[in-house]
């Protein structure tokens, strides 16, 4: 059921729907307004032989864009932009459409978003396809999707789309302008309420670095009117050296950001860094500065990232540096209608991210909905959420809620947008559209909940008098304890054949295990594990966080187990001589009858630097484990 096709091409090339789509089915542009079912996808197919003159009623406009980005205090620097304009053929002054901007992900370029654009362009909408700065030949370096950089740099693509001229030509050499685009729908006033000369009706959609870049946009640009951002960062600090401590002693997490820096992600770090410095390469003869300092990115990153691999976490300028890039930093900005979707096979930017964005947009006013999907950047999605080579409304469930998302907030119609959270469960058969295996709520988070409690080795629902305690010690320079299924790589990374299996059972004396008894009923769990610890480290050297790492597994009849998801949950604690709680990454999984429930505390994980000394750690029993369920 699942996709040969990795879906880290989301991270390497593009955001949603990048893909060809010589095969998809195009409604023509006069169709601007197809029938659309309960679950906001169009009610019947196009004919084969509708495809090819579907196609052909876009027009595709290569561009090329001067811009200016920066500030005072960053700098300001002129940065080429390259892009392709999809208009459909019918679209006049006379009869708008409304626009949609699209980015690509990390390593990708306009390319990526072909499909996206002919897709949306032979449903009546124009499409603005562009490769992000540093990437697929615009020029500038790398920001990781700063307001300042990539905020403002796609403000210029914003005002073209409203009318503006100026910044866009027809010619790499910037000596043909382009003329003025005057088949773009218009808004009177922005989302602030102000009066602008060249504002249109306009959304934006991508995934991963794509999906980033939404937020950056909208946080400076009043003018955009509807967000699809998939599998993307709350906080960039969060997703490379994530602490899941949300309370110890006077410590509160805000959303996924804590007081004490997290323990540093290795492998997803070193996967930036390589295709950062691989596109900068590709497009060195175009823009040589580039290459000085730290190669294709701004010159903070490359030694921010060897510190953080050296020490085992962020230093305080590269924490504000990487929340600066971040929505969590400028979340009052985000007013307009956003779906947020966000992959339970993802070990880069887990489920954790999107509730904290979620939680925080529903607070203050703004229309949001949440789909937890199956595939993310570890995991390739199943057939029926996304086909990246044939993306369509109809038959596949991702695809049918953006289109909808847009069709409501873009194109004005009475249409459902689906239900307020939605997740795949991948224990229920399904075939064509993804949809049966989703669940759907109109409450979000699930009400109900499990709790367990640590005591010797076991996982019990009734606490013992005298709980026992379990011991273990952290190894030495930050070494795994075990080899978990490393990130990046995943099963199949970027085509690469799977990896072997690789052991869950980490090294004697390195961590501590609980497990229930065999479950005599299934057991369903959807959302974050909740842990309750105490970890005595007598010998842990003052004002140094002790540092663990947290995981869920799901054990067999025959005793094999698994990382649900493979996730791992760093903990690294603040003040080690206080009870501290953690908030794992979440998932929706079922435990089968005769399976068992498995907490593992252990001091090291292969994807992460951990605590740099051997430290002997107790922890005693007593502790609890509350699982989420619906």
């Amino acid at each position: 059921m699942h996709s040969p096709r990795p879906v880290a091409r989301l991270l390497i090339a593009a955001g949603l729907l990048a893909a060809p789509l010589a095969t998809a089915a195009l409604p023509s542009a006069a169709d601007a307004a197809p029938a659309v079912t309960t679950a906001g996808t169009p009610a019947s197919p196009a004919s084969p032989t509708s495809v090819t003159a579907r196609a052909s009623a876009v027009r595709v406009t290569p561009l090329w864009f001067d811009v200016t980005v920066g500030s005072a205090e960053d700098g300001v620097r002129r940065c080429t932009i390259v892009a392709d304009l999809y208009t459909p053929r019918t679209a006049s002054a006379s009869r708008r459409v409304p626009a949609v901007l699209a980015t690509n992900g990390f390593g990708g370029s306009k390319d990526d978003q072909a499909g996206l654009g002919r897709y949306l362009a032979g449903r009546g909408y124009a499409v603005l396809s562009y490769s992000g700065l540093g990437f697929g030949g615009s020029s500038c370096p790398i920001s990781l999707d700063s307001p300042v950089a990539d905020g403002r740099a796609a403000r210029f693509l914003v005002s073209y789309l409203g009318g503006q001229t100026g910044h866009a030509f027809l010619d790499a050499g910037l000596t043909r302008r382009a003329p003025r685009l005057d088949v773009v729908r218009r808004d009177a006033r922005d989302h602030a309420g102000r009066r602008a000369a060249f504002d249109p009706r306009v959304g934006l959609i991508g995934g991963s670095y794509g999906g980033g870049n939404q937020f950056a946009v909208a946080s400076i640009d009043p003018r955009v009117d509807a967000l699809v951002p998939l599998i993307t960062w709350n906080d960039l600090s969060y997703s490379l050296a994530p602490n899941d401590v949300v309370a110890n002693g006077d410590e509160r997490a805000t959303g996924v950001t804590t007081p004490t820096h997290g323990a540093a992600k290795l492998l997803w770090a070193g996967g930036f860094s390589a295709l950062g410095v691989a596109n900068g390469l590709q497009n060195a003869q175009d823009d040589q500065q580039r290459l000085l300092g730290c190669p294709n990115f701004e010159t903070w990153v490359c030694p921010s990232l060897v510190n953080a691999a050296t020490t085992g976490s962020l230093d305080d300028a590269t924490f504000r540096k990487l929340h600066s890039r971040s929505v969590a930093s400028f979340l009052r900005r985000i007013t307009v209608p956003t779906l947020l979707m966000q992959g339970q096979g993802d070990t880069l930017f887990n489920l954790n991210e999107a509730d904290a964005t979620f939680r925080a947009l529903r607070a203050q006013g703004t229309p949001v909905k949440l789909v937890w999907s199956d595939g993310g950047h570890s995991n390739p999605y199943p057939t029926g959420e996304i086909d990246l080579d044939a993306p369509d409304a109809r038959t596949q469930y991702l695809v049918g809620r953006a289109y909808a998302w847009f069709e409501r907030y873009l194109r004005d119609r009475e249409v459902p947008t689906g239900p307020t959270f939605a997740y795949f469960r991948d224990w229920v058969r399904y075939s064509g559209n993804a949809k049966p295996a989703y669940a759907t709520s109109s409450a979000y988070p699930v009400a109900g909940s499990q709790r367990l409690v640590l005591d010797g080795s076991t996982l019990t629902g009734s606490p013992a008098a005298s709980p026992a305690s379990q011991m273990l010690v952290t190894p030495i320079a930050g070494l795994p304890t075990s080899y978990d299924t490393p990130d990046v790589v995943g099963g199949s990374f970027a085509g690469l054949p799977a990896l072997p299996t690789f052991s869950d059972t980490d090294a004697p004396g390195t961590a501590a295990a609980w497990t229930s008894a065999p479950l005599t009923a299934p057991l369903t769990v959807v959302g974050s594990p909740v842990v309750d610890l105490r970890a005595d480290a007598p010998t842990l050297p003052a004002g140094q966080p002790l540092t663990l790492f947290l995981k869920v597994l799901d054990v067999a009849p025959d005793g094999t187990a698994s990382v649900v998801r493979d996730l791992i949950s760093p903990a690294r604690v603040g003040d080690a001589t206080k009870p501290f709680t953690v908030r794992m990454p979440a998932f929706a999984h079922r435990f089968e009858p005769g399976h068992a429930v498995r907490l593992v505390v252990a001091g090291g994980a292969i994807s992460f630097r951990g605590g740099l000394l051997p430290v002997p750690v107790t922890i005693p029993g007593g502790g609890t484990v509350t699982l989420p369920t619906p």
